[in-house]
């Protein structure tokens, strides 16, 4: 299976047109896969060698790097000063010289060898021309579509890339199958032993805002903002919003008209996780109230040296502020940034400071016995009578 070049050149022109790629980057390739073949079936492995290639005549150029020695032992890496002086006349003992060479064609195994580096180079320089281009796009919600999960990495497309979802990106308890189509949040470019690979989530805190850029128009507007976002992706996320223009409500700009704006985000990431809109406060006390909401606080005491703060609440609430598995008070922790300890008072109406007020019910008068009663009944007549 000889090689022919020139059908060669024709074909390196026929990828870069269909790969979208340089011609002159599907060239260098093929030249590197050329030099391969040429060690392999004219010198040696750990020859210095380059290829050359005419792109319109198909001719193929070899030039190896020799070292200009006075005596040679090995030909295949040394050339000696006179037969160096022939090729270049101002050579030196320890210069290198390149001696130019013509391929006409290589051996079978050469020929495979080549094409095999040829067909793995170019789809690295692919993934790199398009991960390139993807790079732009980090930290932007981009359309996917589910190509396999495997156990518990979920293999997307996202247009010529390919994206991987690991699980601490999924939402939790949201189900993948081949063919889904998905927003997702672009979160990085890796590169590791199996080349690049972009890094996709819909479950960070980044893919709620933009969600909630795409409904709330007054966010790039400037009129609103989003403070901060905690988020346990496909149970609860809390959203500190505010306004900055006088008279414009930030909870209900996010709501929308009949919860248009919320219920669209909720149909995204799915009607399990619910959202918590709040309303950001400058007073570190006041936004650890509207954090825990719905929970009726009764006072905050602030350690900001610590980052820490002691929350107390009525007895009936210390459920409610705590949350299913603590997740109302880790929410709103993350959120305003400080650890928050909650404990319950009983209501001041009902108790003073080291004693327990006792409410007496009124004495119910005694049932009497029915010899009593029979008495009572005969005594009522007799006077009745009279």
């Amino acid at each position: 299976m000889d090689m022919d070049f020139k059908q060669l050149a024709v074909a390196i022109q026929a990828i870069a047109e269909e790969k979208n790629l340089p011609e002159e980057t599907v060239k260098e390739v093929v030249e590197q896969a050329l030099a391969a073949a040429y060690r392999r079936d004219y010198g040696d492995r750990e020859q210095e060698v380059r290829v050359s290639m005419n792109m319109h005549s198909g001719e193929v150029d070899a030039y190896i790097s020799k070292e200009v020695v006075d005596e040679v032992e090995n030909d295949d890496f040394e050339i000696s000063l006179a037969d160096a002086k022939k090729l270049q006349k101002d050579a030196a003992i320890g210069d290198k010289v390149e001696i130019h060479e013509k391929a006409t064609t290589f051996g079978r195994v050469a020929a495979q060898t080549a094409k095999q580096v040829i067909l793995q180079r170019l789809r690295e320089a692919e993934r790199e021309i398009v991960l390139a281009e993807y790079e732009d796009k980090i930290g932007t919600v981009v359309n996917a579509m589910v190509s396999r999960v495997e156990g518990m990495i979920v293999r997307l497309e996202l247009g010529k890339a390919q994206g991987i979802m690991p699980k601490s990106e999924q939402i939790q308890g949201e189900r993948y199958y081949p063919s889904q189509r998905l927003k997702v949040y672009l979160k990085d470019v890796e590169r590791g032993p199996r080349g690049p690979q972009l890094v996709v989530s819909r479950g960070n805190k980044e893919f709620m805002e933009w969600l909630f850029r795409a409904e709330v128009p007054e966010l790039d507007a400037g009129a609103v903002e989003i403070k901060n976002i905690a988020r346990e992706a496909g149970i609860r996320s809390k959203i500190a919003v505010a306004s900055s223009v006088q008279g414009v409500d930030p909870v209900g700009t996010f709501v929308g008209g009949h919860g248009t704006r919320v219920n669209a985000v909720v149909g995204e990431v799915g009607e399990q996780e619910k959202i918590d809109i709040i309303v950001w406060a400058e007073d570190t006390s006041q936004y650890i109230m509207n954090a825990l909401s719905p929970t009726k606080v009764n006072r905050v005491v602030l350690d900001e040296t610590n980052r820490r703060a002691k929350v107390f609440v009525p007895e009936d609430q210390l459920s409610i502020a705590i949350g299913r598995g603590g997740q109302n008070v880790r929410l709103a922790s993350k959120l305003v940034g400080y650890e928050l300890d909650i404990e319950a008072e009983k209501d001041k109406a009902t108790q003073t400071e080291g004693e327990i007020q006792v409410t007496e019910l009124p004495k119910q008068p005694k049932l009497k016995k029915k010899e009593q009663l029979e008495s009572s009944l005969l005594e009522a007549i007799e006077e009745h009578g009279e």
